[in-house]
């Protein structure tokens, strides 16, 4: 579409040759004669550019001016008969992109439009750039490994299409954010994107979910409802955990796909909608078809442009910048602040293995941010979950291979109470238990729950016994 440029000029001669000048550039225009007229104007006509006369019959153009603070307001070029120093400072201040004296001619007129559209358009693409790839991200993407790269580079060059793109990988991958960062890229993206997830939905529910349903077709369909596939017409239909739907219905999914046509639930009447479909499961889709829980012919209908999202221990230190990414972002939500991780805490992040994935890797640092108000992260702060959890064993890993060599020192006092051979040598149970618990905290440099970590115990139970030997003390 060609750029939209509106005029605002009192002097209708002189709006009207403005408009002249422009014709040869091709540029849409539209005129407005007051401050009501052109505020009315931009909210309606939303133009690129602005010509801006300064002196209006019911206001100041520069109070106009004023007003475009967002990001999106569109470039001002100000025009006045009498021009000050003072003036042009204050317009340019304003974030005018340039300012023209009275009378005009033609030719600088253009220069100046054509100037002004293509400061316009470089910003559009600066902030295109920064929301699609700064910082490693791809939309709400996040990492610059070599298997994330891959990955967008496929989402990209598939984003122009309308073929149907098949999202595979383990739960927590971000399957779902993928399917999103397809249709944001896509000339859809300013039309609606609908999530469905298939294995949410009661099997008896779920053809009324993507289909919609008429009034009275069964029980408890108490009104007509548009379904999922006619909400995201003009946009892309997200299926999610595709595999996990009823086999009876995927013939209709695949009547459906093949020609864009279906029928409500209760209705013999087609509708016919324009949707790019996405779709995603955590299973081996060919062994479903094995297994004759998928359909074939729906499988190669829909296994176009595959993409397959690498779990998170297999890309490379994306842990961190994901890490550090949801800190800040669930700092912000929890009301708190964030200022980085410990080397400690990033060690132990690329060390563990992540089976749950990013959405392991939330719920970790949610339950760090909510039980700990502190602007930075320690590696006292991890949770420490039962012996048995790979998070327990990756602290303990993460210890064992520390300078001081934890693990040794401790069990040194193991080796010699199996020694024992002499009843004299004997103490009391509880000493034993005191020295032995001082001798770890004494280790960790008194980080008490550090030193709970590597006991298997939690830091409640040492505070209990300190202040039990400290009270005995003094008694």
């Amino acid at each position: 579409m060609p750029p939209k440029v509106l005029i605002i000029e009192d002097t209708e001669s002189l709006a009207l040759m403005y408009q002249s000048y422009l014709i040869p550039t091709g540029v849409n225009t539209k005129i407005a004669h007051t401050g009501q007229q052109a505020l009315d104007a931009l909210d309606e006509f939303q133009p690129d550019l602005v010509i801006l006369d300064v002196m209006l019959p019911d206001m100041n153009g520069l109070d106009i001016l004023s007003s475009f603070s967002t990001e999106n307001s569109p470039q001002v070029i100000v025009l006045t008969g009498h021009a000050t120093k003072e003036m042009a400072i204050q317009a340019i201040k304003l974030g005018a992109s340039d300012f023209l004296e009275k009378p005009i001619e033609a030719d600088r007129f253009r220069i100046t439009v054509n100037n002004a559209l293509k400061l316009k358009a470089l910003k559009q693409t600066v902030k295109t750039y920064k929301t699609t790839y700064e910082n490693g991200k791809y939309f709400d993407l996040i990492g610059s490994s070599r298997v994330m790269q891959s990955v967008y580079q496929i989402i990209n060059s598939a984003s122009v299409s309308k073929a149907t793109v098949f999202i595979t990988g383990e739960s927590g991958t971000g399957k779902e954010l993928c399917a999103k960062a397809v249709h944001l890229a896509s000339p859809r993206s300013n039309k609606p994107f609908v999530a469905l997830n298939c294995a949410a939905i009661p099997k008896d529910l779920i053809e009324s979910e993507i289909f919609g349903h008429l009034k009275g077709a069964f029980t408890g369909a108490i009104s007509n409802r548009e379904g999922a596939a006619g909400q995201a017409n003009g946009g892309t239909l997200f299926l999610d955990e595709l595999c996990e739907m009823d086999i009876n219905l995927q013939s209709k999914l695949l009547r459906f796909i093949q020609t864009g046509c279906y029928q409500q639930v209760g209705s013999e009447k087609e509708t016919k909608v324009d949707v790019r479909f996405v779709c995603a499961t955590n299973r081996d889709p060919l062994l479903e078809v094995e297994a004759g829980r998928f359909r074939e012919d729906l499988y190669y209908r829909l296994h176009v442009i595959p993409i397959s999202l690498p779990p998170l221990r297999d890309r490379e230190n994306d842990v961190i910048e994901v890490a550090d990414a949801l800190f800040k972002k669930i700092s912000k939500e929890e009301g708190r602040v964030y200022k980085g991780m410990s080397a400690e805490v990033k060690s132990l992040f690329e060390r563990y293995e992540w089976p749950g994935n990013v959405r392991q890797l939330e719920n970790t640092i949610r339950n760090i941010i909510v039980l700990n108000n502190a602007e930075f992260i320690e590696i006292s702060m991890i949770p420490i979950f039962p012996s048995t959890s790979p998070i327990h064993n990756a602290v303990n890993k993460l210890n064992s291979v520390s300078p001081f060599n934890q693990h040794e020192h401790i069990n040194e006092e193991l080796n010699k109470l199996a020694k024992l051979n002499d009843k004299n040598q004997i103490e009391p149970l509880w000493v034993v238990e005191k020295r032995y618990i001082e001798n770890a905290i004494s280790i960790c440099n008194n980080n008490i729950p550090k030193a709970a970590a590597l006991l298997d115990v939690s830091p409640s139970t040492i505070y209990r016994k300190i202040k039990g030997w400290e009270e005995s003390a003094v008694s």
